[in-house]
């Protein structure tokens, strides 16, 4: 069946195989990034509501496990925008660990509604909260981020650091830099400051190499990435201690599930909602979706001869991303 809220699984290189659920529907967000992959923020508030409700989530969820797919890694709360936004936010968390017990539940998140101490206690469901932070300096945060008004990073920060004090799970910090917002040597004294206070399981300090919101947002340079990784890694970080479930590949290999065959309907809308959420290659939608090669560069090619496609070359690698409606 068609899904509007449950795409992928995608693969990530901090959770492995990661089957997403949309919280949102729409755009919609406390941020409007420079370097959003999901595209210009539509809706951009500081207001919680059941924007999907939990029924409609966990619903397409049980079909999703009654077509037998091959389990992720992990279960990802995330989507078109930000998810702790959705006022179900408890009972989609509680639904998805009854359904899939043995896997772990992730959100991505962009930390601002973690101000809020009830976003936080609902929070302590999660087993990996993987939030984003990317200057602690007013002016760049404005820059890069775009938040809702009155949002100010310090007390972002200060909030990541209350949930650090009682989440017992993982938190994989990312911290995103674009050349000329947020890489200045002000920021990287504050970040590095607040890495050692907040000691998160992990921290990815990563560059712009998909496409962006803004043509202006480029990556930064290899020193200067190099620099910032050096100089954030207060927290090492193994495989072994932060990678994908290791119980996953005895999952795979022992699975009879049924995959997705090339040139099925449910392939063709699989790629097709997985693109809507995130521009990938067409070798990235090979290895989640369990599609091959030439299976998906079918789906691709009618996508593009529909105009429903964009594409944009970064290095030698090509990037599909599905054009929004509307």
């Amino acid at each position: 069946m068609g899904y509007k809220y449950v795409f992928g699984p995608v693969f990530s290189g901090r959770i492995g195989r990661s089957l997403g659920l949309d919280l949102l529907g729409k755009r919609i967000c406390s941020m409007d990034c420079v370097y959003c992959e999901v595209g210009t923020t539509d809706f951009l508030v500081n207001e919680r509501r059941p924007y999907v409700p939990a029924a409609a989530i966990l619903e397409e969820l049980a079909s999703w496990k009654q077509e037998g797919h091959l389990l992720p890694d992990v279960i990802t709360l995330g989507g078109l925008g930000e998810p702790t936004l959705n006022l179900d936010l408890p009972e989609i968390i509680s639904g998805v660990k009854k359904l899939f017990p043995s896997l772990p539940v992730a959100i991505l998140t962009n930390a601002t509604p973690m101000m809020d101490p009830e976003v936080r206690r609902e929070l302590l469901e999660a087993d990996i909260v993987l939030p984003s932070m990317d200057s602690l300096i007013a002016s760049e945060f404005r820059a890069v981020n775009r938040p809702f008004k009155g949002i100010d990073p310090e007390d972002v920060a200060r909030a990541l650091i209350e949930f650090r004090k009682e989440f017992k799970g993982k938190i994989f910090l990312e911290v995103l830099l674009s050349r000329g917002y947020n890489d200045s040597a002000e920021n990287l004294s504050k970040m590095k400051a607040f890495c050692l206070e907040l000691s998160p399981d992990r921290i990815d300090v990563v560059t712009l190499s998909r496409p962006g919101t803004l043509e202006t947002a480029g990556p930064v340079e290899a020193g200067t990435l190099d620099l910032w990784k050096k100089a954030l890694d207060t927290a090492p970080c193994t495989v072994r201690e932060c990678g994908p479930d290791e119980g996953a590949k005895e999952r795979i290999s022992s699975d009879t599930s049924v995959h997705v065959q090339d040139g099925d309907s449910a392939a063709f809308d699989r790629i097709q909602a997985s693109l809507m959420r995130r521009p990938q290659t067409a070798q990235q939608l090979s290895k989640a979706l369990e599609v091959s090669f030439d299976g998906v560069m079918q789906v691709i090619e009618k996508l593009e001869n529909s105009g429903k496609l964009t594409t944009r070359q970064t290095g030698d690698e090509i990037y599909y991303k599905l054009k929004p409606k509307g």
